[in-house]
């Protein structure tokens, strides 16, 4: 969702909680339907539904396909309220109302109650709405706990972690009064120039529909509803540019993208689903019928509501030109191209129009009047939204509120912070260590060095604004392991600025080291800044054209590994950076995508070998931005064969080659890929069964062998080729991993299993079935690190 708040937010969290005036209670003025159907939570969900839905008016259902805003009577910068606007909400809004302010916990708690409270007491109906904000990688609220990003939470590949993170999220966020986060992604990290590459669970949809699994479940636990989005298969849009058009065909969207919608979607029960932003193959993703209904809804059974993005729906005008503008706001009439967006989004499947635009389902009632819209396509959406409401308890508990005097034992707590240190640390990746300068002894003197070292924590979007003045920095983090004396600090430049006037002072430092920390990467802003423009190098609408360091960074790393001090280099980012020069170099590489508020001392937990690294890339890196696509599992056509590379050698010759001429396809750090302190031997992989059925389910069993001196966690991956199929499919597949702790000298068996009917093909008549023949298991530490194999027979 895009907020567009004024800076002025910034005094919110400073005001002093007595000059909040609290607004009126209400009464009951539905008490005559105190014994209605619907009211009673006894009886069956679809009677309750069905008897509401009976008794409401056009006006009624379509407030509830609109999407309301808390601002509309909380004045989010001085505190003040608006009961006209309170009132007007629920007349024209009333289904949901968007939260996501920086506030004091008490106005957004205090005003969360007066909302509800009059919508269940003060309108005809008493139909609660749903309270939403953002969540995905924490509740959108001041000082609540703020955990890594979603790229970097992949990387743990433990959805007993991301289920923890899920259901303290929602913790949080009921606690305050919310009863859903737009959250998780089920995007996929294919095109790495996009900004929100960092929002995703990276390349691959097995492994994108574990985490989101676990991260809805967790959410979920506590009635607090999770929103898929951005469905579907959104993050590969033309040019990486934010909302650009994606161009995929049928096979490629049900083989490759769909899979992690439908984990999430189907197998964890979310409660809602956002629409995209883009078209797919021409199609604007709000209005879409055959992804929205044909596939959500008759393919997959999902019973629950579909809304757009922000302002998602406007784009049907401009700049899709499927509709004509001009698109009138409320207190103007309905416009021709108001009906159009209706009459386009609504029958498709899009049941809800969020915000942010010209909330064009207000031409719902005109549109039934002069039967130009089915009521049964207004009925059949209204229901979905009621649906979602009875089955998350709202009408019984409209908000579940903590008591004031609990806040402080709920959010951001003790537990909540170590959690996400966990977390942060399990996520961090070891990507090249050759000289064993890690792990840092702790009578080390260490100098931290860096633009992303200090003075802000390098936190993903989608936190609250100026969050980045609070958490741990890399450099706290070291100081905190070491203490002051030990550590040494110079920032060597800006992120944004080409100015080598620091370098000097940054290499005094490393020299008088034992060890160089240097903390490079990209930058993201927070969802106000973000959106001022403010420079940034990620985030929502931040896309890129190379993936090297900006500026000054990449110098600067070469200024300090030229010093004969032992060099550990941090990427600390969004995405991929392409400084593949590195590997040529003794500097050892770490990295952490963008860090939790406990960030600097989950980095100093790995750094000094108080954890042993055990995080695993979710998404390939390329050497240049000119590879893209990298992801692992290219078809058989792709790239397997590409072994003629060029490159420029290390006496200064350049040698030619053809894929390419002077550089490779293959990625600089593959899928799945990460180093430990300790070192695994894999053996012995056997398979329950080697002849099977589509509809069998067969374990893969290995022995895993911890051979180094240090106790370590492995993840274990299984990959699966199908030797011939009818089409060209992908060379690889994940479909099955495990992280498993492994003591210092013991072995332990890890069993996977793998469902045979997921391995099927979309085949040349597009219907899906799994082939006879044979299929490859191979398991090991990586897409590009296989360490055993055997074979079964589909019959």
């Amino acid at each position: 969702m895009v907020i567009h708040p004024p800076l002025s937010l910034l005094l919110a969290l400073a005001t002093a909680h007595s000059s909040y005036a609290a607004p009126p209670s209400y009464n009951s003025s539905n008490s005559s339907l105190a014994h209605a159907p619907y009211k009673n939570p006894s009886v069956p969900t679809e009677t309750r539904v069905q008897d509401l839905l009976s008794r409401m008016t056009i006006e009624e259902k379509t407030a509830q396909l609109l999407q309301g805003d808390l601002s509309n009577w909380l004045n989010v910068t001085d505190g003040s309220f608006n009961q006209t606007g309170l009132e007007l909400n629920f007349e024209q809004k009333a289904g949901q109302f968007y939260v996501g302010y920086p506030i004091l916990w008490d106005w957004l708690a205090t005003n969360i109650r007066i909302g509800q409270d009059y919508a269940v007491n003060n309108t005809r109906l008493g139909i609660p709405a749903i309270v939403q904000t953002e969540g995905i990688h924490g509740f959108l609220i001041g000082n609540a706990t703020i955990f890594n990003s979603p790229i970097g939470y992949a990387c743990s590949w433990n959805r007993s972690h991301a289920e923890q993170m899920g259901l303290q999220i929602g913790r949080e966020a009921r606690a305050l009064g919310v009863s859903q986060v737009f959250a998780p992604l089920a995007d996929l990290a294919r095109e790495l120039r996009y900004g929100r590459v960092e929002e995703t669970f990276g390349e691959d949809g097995f492994l994108a529909g574990e985490i989101a699994f676990s991260y809805i479940r967790g959410v979920q636990a506590l009635n607090v509803s999770a929103m898929v989005k951005h469905y579907a298969a959104y993050s590969m849009p033309e040019q990486g540019l934010n909302t650009g058009p994606v161009h995929i065909g049928e096979r490629e969207l049900r083989t490759t993208w769909l899979p992690s919608y439908k984990r999430a979607i189907i197998g964890a029960g979310a409660y809602a689903v956002m629409s995209a932003y883009d078209s797919l193959d021409g199609v604007p993703q709000v209005a879409d019928y055959h992804t929205l209904t044909e596939i959500l809804r008759e393919e997959w059974g999902y019973e629950y509501f579909v809304s757009s993005d922000a302002g998602a729906t406007d784009r049907l005008a401009s700049p899709f030109n499927v509709c004509p503008s001009p698109l009138n706001k409320f207190g103007q009439d309905v416009s021709e191209g108001n009906e159009c967006v209706t009459l386009n989004a609504l029958p498709a499947g899009g049941d809800v129009e969020m915000g942010g635009g010209s909330f064009n389902y207000r031409a719902i009632p005109s549109l039934v009047a002069a039967n130009r819209l089915p009521l049964a396509a207004v009925d059949t959406a209204v229901s979905r939204v009621l649906r979602t409401k009875f089955h998350l308890g709202l009408f019984e508990q409209p908000y579940q509120i903590a008591p004031k005097a609990e806040w402080n034992n709920i959010i951001n707590t003790p537990a909540a912070k170590q959690l996400a240190r966990e977390i942060d640390r399990d996520s961090i990746v070891l990507l090249k260590n050759e000289q064993a300068t890690l792990p840092i002894s702790k009578s080390a003197k260490v100098a931290v060095i860096g633009p992303m070292a200090d003075g802000f924590v390098n936190y993903g979007d989608y936190v609250v604004y100026e969050s980045q003045y609070r958490g741990v920095t890399p450099l706290a983090g070291i100081q905190n392991a070491l203490g002051n004396s030990s550590v040494s600090y110079a920032q060597g430049c800006e992120r944004w600025s080409l100015d080598q006037s620091g370098f000097p002072a940054a290499v005094a430092a490393a020299e008088a080291a034992d060890v160089a920390v240097v903390v490079v990467g990209t930058w993201s802003r927070d969802q106000v800044e973000l959106w001022e423009g403010l420079n940034a190098t990620t985030g929502e609408h931040v896309d890129v054209d190379s993936l090297d360091l900006v500026g000054a960074m990449r110098p600067l790393l070469q200024a300090v590994i030229n010093t004969s001090t032992p060099v550990v280099v941090v990427l600390s980012s969004g995405k991929p950076v392409t400084e593949s020069w590195l590997s040529n170099t003794t500097a050892s590489l770490l990295q952490q995508f963008y860090p939790s508020q406990e960030g600097g001392d989950a980095l100093a937990d790995i750094l000094f070998g108080d954890v042993n690294p055990s995080g695993k890339l979710s998404v390939s890196f390329p050497h240049s931005v000119g590879d893209l696509p990298v992801y692992y599992d290219y078809l058989n056509s792709g790239r397997g064969g590409a072994t003629d590379s060029g490159f420029l050698g290390a006496d200064g010759v350049l040698q030619f080659g053809h894929q390419y001429v002077l550089g490779t396809p293959q990625a600089w750090f593959p899928f799945g890929f990460g180093l430990s302190y300790t070192s695994f031997a894999y053996s012995n992989v056997t398979l329950s069964s080697t002849n099977v059925t589509a509809s069998d389910t067969i374990t893969a069993t290995v022995q895993l062998t911890n051979n180094g001196t240090r106790d370590g966690a492995e993840v274990v991956q299984l990959y699966v080729k199908d030797v011939l199929a009818s089409v060209d499919v992908p060379n690889l597949r994940l479909r099955g991993f495990e992280k498993v702790m492994v003591k210092a000298g013991e072995t332990v068996s890890v069993g996977i299993e793998v469902a045979v009917g997921d391995l099927g093909v979309w085949g040349k008549g597009m219907v899906y079935g799994v082939e006879p023949g044979q299929f490859n298991v191979y398991v090991g530490a990586g897409s590009g690190d296989l360490r055993g194999s055997a074979a079964f027979f589909v019959g």
